[in-house]
């Protein structure tokens, strides 16, 4: 059982933040924002390239009364999912990072040059 399971089923204590019978939204447990949640499905999908598009459209609803509880959704705040190895995904469990709080800058591509991708 994946790390997230464990925490939709409380085996692994959680700061919740928001939860449904298909969602869970809880405190990044290493933040990179003032606000810093994860929303995952209860239902084990891998990634992003295996979740349905019913599960999508409900996450987003989702995400969207997260942002709300939180008080993101009027000063902004940024959504992101990482994708296999390559796209930085850590546990094979479906899950997007909302970041709020503070003006936001975009990071590790700040700097970057196209030339050292390819």
């Amino acid at each position: 059982m994946c790390l997230f399971c464990k925490i939709v089923n409380k085996e692994i204590p959680s700061n919740i933040i928001a939860e449904n019978d298909d969602f869970l939204a809880f405190h990044d447990i290493n933040p990179k924002a003032p606000v810093h949640i994860l929303a995952i499905p209860k239902l084990h999908v891998d990634s992003f390239n295996e979740v349905s598009s019913e599960t999508m459209a409900a996450m987003t609803k989702f995400i969207q009364e997260v942002a709300k509880e939180t008080g993101i959704d009027h000063t902004g705040y940024r959504v992101i999912t990482n994708i296999g190895e390559n796209g930085g995904q850590e546990v094979k469990h479906l899950h997007f990072h909302i970041l709020g709080g503070a003006k936001l800058k975009w990071g590790h591509f700040s700097d970057a040059d196209p030339k050292d991708f390819l």
